[in-house]
């Protein structure tokens, strides 16, 4: 129906109230909602929270939906406080998350993407030069920051990329700083001290005789003792043999470094004379002097190269 009042335009009848919108400015969880009705805004902001979440490092990329977490979202109550505010407010929406199941989720990340750092090994010689493995940096994946990164990110639509949090974990061993190896030339009677590759100091030993020899392979010190103890090994030359304390005259000197080779080990001696041959029952003998200073330079993992060269 159309209404003429004289002298003015016709106007609709029906009296239709205009739609009521939420204020300009007005944002819900960050979504920018000012301007629009319940239904506009409802369809703004449910599917910002519904976004997927998109995971980083690296290349490593993942996606995971929110509702992997349990997440609910009260809209409508975001909505309803949405059209009490005024002008430019910030209406806040805090989802509601499962937090066992983030903390879940997150272990699982840390299993599958955590890898331990790997430290040099001496795998060999080139020459008479140790040779090594290259190490490996390792990967940690941080899980209090990662998770509080993951839960802020299901808080906050605006942004779905997370970086997923880690630390690096230095190798303990390097090429480059390996620390001491011991290479023993049982055919040369040598005993030769390295820093990594470096050739430090070498030393005059004697070796196993042709009936004892000194085992050769790789080993490593198992055992370091200051004054040692001489037993007689169970062995038909030391049958009947007693053992021997610390001080002079003890066939061990006064350092003993073990070897993982059994029964087999470095030591000081007081028969200087057998230095230079194959005289031993198998064990490598040194100066004593010598020996001291090679204890003070080993420690207990030191690997030991015997070779014939």
């Amino acid at each position: 129906m159309i209404v003429v009042v004289a002298g003015t335009a016709p106007v609709l009848g029906g009296g239709a109230a205009p739609p009521v919108l939420i204020a300009d400015g007005v944002t819900v969880a960050g979504v920018p909602v000012g301007g629009m009705s319940y239904e506009q805004a409802q369809a703004a902001v449910t599917p910002a929270f519904e976004r997927p979440l998109h995971l980083v490092l690296g290349p490593t990329r993942m996606r995971v939906a929110p509702s992997h977490f349990g997440m609910s979202v009260a809209v409508a109550d975001g909505l309803s406080r949405a059209f009490d505010a005024s002008r430019g407010d910030a209406v806040e929406l805090v989802p509601e998350i499962d937090a066992e199941v983030v903390q879940g989720f997150v272990r699982g990340v840390e299993q599958r993407l955590s890898y331990p750092a790997k430290d040099s090994e001496l795998v060999g010689l080139k020459g008479l030069v140790p040779r090594f493995s290259n190490a490996r940096v390792g990967r940690q994946v941080i899980v209090g920051a990662m998770t509080k990164r993951l839960v802020r990110a299901l808080k906050s639509p605006e942004n779905r990329r997370v970086r997923i949090a880690v630390r690096t974990i230095a190798p303990k061993r390097t090429a480059a700083k390996f620390g001491p190896v011991i290479v023993i030339r049982r055919g040369a009677n040598e005993l030769r001290y390295y820093l990594g590759k470096r050739l430090v100091r070498t030393f005059g030993v004697a070796t196993g005789q042709s009936v004892y020899p000194t085992p050769t392979g790789q080993f490593e010190i198992v055992d370091m003792q200051l004054w040692p103890w001489w037993r007689p090994p169970a062995s038909p030359w030391a049958r009947g043999l007693k053992p021997i304390p610390p001080g002079p005259g003890n066939p061990l000197g006064t350092r003993w470094m073990g070897l993982s080779a059994p029964g087999v080990g470095i030591h000081g001696t007081p028969d200087d004379a057998s230095i230079g041959y194959s005289a031993s029952h198998g064990c490598i003998r040194m100066h004593i002097p010598d020996a001291e200073w090679v204890f003070n330079h080993v420690h207990l993992g030191t690997p030991v190269v015997i070779t014939d060269a």
